[in-house]
């Protein structure tokens, strides 16, 4: 395992390395900075293992280790993807508490990048000014980038995870220069297992296997892994796909999030790709108990300005855009939804702000 690093531009061998990150912990530097330096030590540590978290966006977060072996397998796969070479610049712009961010410093280490760490928030880009080989990030920095157009253009690879991508925002890069690819995984599968391209000449609906994991389904079409380099033991998942190679799938959405409504399964997640041209704020759509139908499909809209006017012609939108059984049966407006602390929609606690039984 290499144990040394390169921190913009600054090459660091295991005992300065060391040292950095404990002057930097013992110093006055910002709680993200603080964040990726503990974890470094802890990489650089005698333990085979590290400790993550998950992202908590259908659930509890839960803590787990990882075998460093594991990630560093992961880490092989993606540079060998996306064309990693000694001394390319890597923009870290990820929170070193879950996984995404911690593979970006694995792979700096695997591939001997150039590290370069800034604030993970919102506007990562702000304060670059060179070219960056490759990124991570995910979909609100890249749809504030976006907008802002400050430095996407230096950025040559683009990885997005942590959440869905929209159907706006995916038009909006079909004119970037930048490669850009959403990727499949987890924390239990050490980042992303598989890869869809967004734009260019190889952009796909499609997500392809990395390495050599494989894919199968159960009788409930949830997603099976099997990928023996970075997973211990074939993984199940609640993610409903259509399997259509043991390398490739489409992904349809969450059993979790499933709704049958009058003996008709509804995928919110496929509706909702309907509905972005339609609503401009933040939403989902939802099951709760209906004694007619079983459950019945409602509409969250996180606003704090609305009004029944702007409720009866959204509904009107609807009637003209989806199917009859894909209708909400209700609208309800939040002036904030629950989130994880990587941006995701918590549904169900979200849900409960309504008081509404599920």
């Amino acid at each position: 395992m290499n144990r040394e690093l390169t921190i913009n531009g600054i090459h660091y061998n295991e005992i300065a390395l060391k040292e950095y990150c404990n002057d930097k912990i013992s110093g006055s530097v910002e709680e993200w900075e603080g964040d990726y330096c503990r974890f470094i030590l802890e990489w650089l540590n005698d333990s085979d293992q590290v400790r993550a978290k998950t992202s908590g966006s259908t659930g509890t977060p839960k803590e787990m280790y990882l075998s460093k072996q594991k990630m560093l397998n992961s880490a092989k796969l993606t540079g060998e993807f996306f064309e990693f070479a000694k001394g390319q610049n890597a923009l870290f712009c990820l929170s070193a508490n879950f996984i995404a961010g911690k593979m970006m410093i694995v792979r700096a280490f695997a591939w001997q990048l150039n590290l370069i760490p800034v604030s993970p928030d919102g506007h990562p880009l702000r304060s670059i000014n060179s070219t960056i080989d490759f990124a991570a990030m995910i979909p609100l920095q890249l749809r504030n980038s976006l907008n802002g157009r400050s430095g996407l253009h230096l950025v040559k690879k683009l990885l997005i995870g942590g959440g869905a991508v929209d159907q706006k925002l995916e038009q909006d890069l079909q004119t970037l220069s930048t490669h850009c690819f959403i990727g499949y995984g987890m924390t239990e599968t050490v980042s992303h297992v598989a890869i869809r391209p967004l734009n260019g000449i190889h952009k796909s609906d499609n997500y392809q296997a990395m390495g050599k994991a494989k894919f199968s389904i159960d009788d409930r079409n949830c997603l099976f892994i099997d990928a023996p380099d970075i997973i211990s033991e074939p993984l199940l998942t609640n993610d409903v796909v259509h399997l259509i190679s043991e390398s490739k799938f489409k992904w349809q959405g969450r059993f979790d999030n499933v709704i049958n409504s009058g003996g008709i399964k509804l995928f919110p997640e496929q509706i909702e790709k309907k509905l972005e041209s339609i609503i401009n704020c933040p939403f989902y759509l939802i099951g709760i108990p209906d004694e007619h139908l079983g459950q019945k499909l409602i509409l969250l809209i996180e606003s704090i300005d609305f009004d029944e006017k702007q409720k009866i012609e959204l509904t009107q939108k609807m009637k003209s855009l989806l199917e009859k059984y894909e209708q909400a049966r209700e609208i309800f407006y939040l002036e904030e939804f629950k989130r994880t602390s990587t941006g995701k929609i918590q549904r169900e606690a979200t849900l409960s702000l309504l008081n509404l039984s599920k």
